[in-house]
């Protein structure tokens, strides 16, 4: 089994962090790493695809207990 990642250091936010600090902070790094937003640089798809995964884990109040 691979280990687990802390998706709380991929958005960037503590693990006591209220909902709507990671939601916020959620919504700065997919701007950020976007595609649309860097049309020719993978490292942004890839990092925006981890940042996704993260907050479908920690941004879901169930999933996150």
């Amino acid at each position: 089994m691979p280990p687990s990642k802390d998706y709380y250091a991929v958005i960037g936010v503590p693990a006591s962090a209220k909902q709507e600090d990671i939601k916020k902070q959620y919504r700065k790094l997919a701007k950020k790493f976007h595609p649309d937003a860097n049309p020719n640089d993978p490292k942004a798809a890839e990092r925006f695809k981890e940042i996704s995964e993260a907050y479908t884990v920690i941004g879901d109040a169930d999933k996150r207990k």
